[in-house]
């Protein structure tokens, strides 16, 4: 029997060798285009391995993220998805139905009494005679007590390399043709996740990265109308909340 509608949809058979951060942000990257996300919960627990949880403010949200992404090749494996048998906490408190939850306190251990050994009297130590040495100067304030003088403090890291000036400059349109240009990446872009967000379309073929750069990449479609159509439907996709991507026609 299948679980009434939900604000948060339950995934499984997720590839299981993703680590926890790398598969929540993908999570995000093609599902965030369905509405707005308040949380993904994904735990690497041996009983929640291969799951996860995506919480949406919107119902519809929901619903149209399931129905489009049921089976979905994620990291080479069909994501099996359902509504959440209960709403999530996040939800709960929306709604004003939330209820706290009673925890077992443990009880604390005992711990043991140690027993501690007083330790043996030390020999006695003939005390050292000071050898007067009259006229000499003191010593220099600081010279010989720890923290003072001596090894000189280190010193703080070298600031981050700027960037060259002028930065990216604003690109006139290209005409259209079948690959496209993504500016604006976030630092954790990489291939699969860029994939994921173009094979939805027909006629995808590649992404490419720039070696060395990865606020940028290509993405090539068979044709030009293929890739005019992606280009519209991704134009200031968020693949996190802080970077809306960027695409136009690639200079040729």
């Amino acid at each position: 029997m299948e679980n009434r509608p939900n604000n948060t949809i339950y995934i499984n058979n997720l590839n299981e060798k993703i680590k926890k951060d790398e598969l929540k942000k993908s999570l995000y990257a093609i599902f965030s285009q369905f509405g707005q996300i308040l949380d993904i919960v994904a735990l690497k627990t041996l009983k929640m391995r291969g799951q996860a949880f995506v919480i949406f403010k919107e119902l519809g949200s929901a619903t149209n993220a399931l129905r489009s992404m049921q089976g979905f090749p994620f990291y080479d494996k069909p994501m099996r998805i359902g509504y959440s048998k209960t709403d999530s906490d996040l939800i709960a408190k929306m709604k004003g139905t939330y209820v706290e939850r009673k925890r077992e306190k443990k009880k604390p251990e005992e711990k043991p009494v140690k027993t501690v050994k007083k330790p043996k009297p030390a020999a006695p130590v003939a005390p050292a005679v000071p050898i007067p040495q009259p006229g000499m100067p003191g010593q220099m304030p600081g010279m010989g007590q720890p923290g003072m003088g001596g090894i000189p403090p280190l010193i703080g890291q070298p600031p981050p390399m700027q960037q060259a000036p002028g930065g990216a400059q604003p690109m006139q349109e290209q005409p259209p043709n079948n690959i496209l240009f993504l500016t604006n990446l976030p630092e954790e872009t990489n291939e699969t996740m860029l994939q994921m967000l173009f094979n939805q379309f027909q006629a995808f073929k590649e992404v490419r990265l720039v070696p060395g750069r990865h606020d940028i990449a290509f993405v090539e479609f068979e044709n030009e109308t293929q890739a005019g159509v992606a280009k519209d439907a991704l134009q200031g996709f968020k693949i996190t909340p802080t970077n809306a991507m960027k695409i136009s026609f690639a200079k040729k």
